[in-house]
């Protein structure tokens, strides 16, 4: 079997939409992925509506914090994955090409939990098949 092919999910504050689709990949394409997320401009927490829908959903959420595009920018990255319009817009330059996709979804920062959970429902539905695809899987 191959190496899992490292995912970067990018997005602008890496407080939530971000988190969770780290999450969501590393749960549902174990083997597959390896993803990770950063941000453009990291805020200083993951934002807690995002932690508590991944408990709801039973994933684990130990260790996911906001990081610096620039902390990542040098690892091996096979996909970048940015998830709202900033990111995708003000993405980086990496050090080689790197294949990119862009699947936005709403920002549910500052709404009850609901809009958390429905938010990671449409990631968990239509990034796990777009970044098969695009990984050829």
């Amino acid at each position: 079997m191959s190496a899992p092919k490292t995912v970067l999910v990018l997005c602008t504050g890496n407080a939530c939409r971000s988190q969770m689709a780290e999450a969501i990949l590393n749960h549902a394409l174990p083997g597959l992925v390896q993803a990770i997320s950063a941000g453009t401009q990291p805020q200083p927490k993951v934002a807690d509506g995002a932690i508590q829908a991944l408990q709801l959903a039973g994933l684990p959420t130990a260790g996911l914090h906001p990081k610096s595009v620039e902390e990542v920018m040098h690892q091996d990255i096979d996909l970048v994955v940015s998830v709202c319009d900033n990111a995708r817009e003000s993405c980086p330059v990496f050090p080689r090409p790197v294949p990119r996709i862009h699947v936005g979804f709403h920002d549910p920062h500052g709404e009850p939990l609901e809009s958390f959970v429905a938010v990671y429902e449409d990631i968990r539905a239509r990034l796990v098949p777009a970044v098969r695809a695009a990984l050829g899987q």
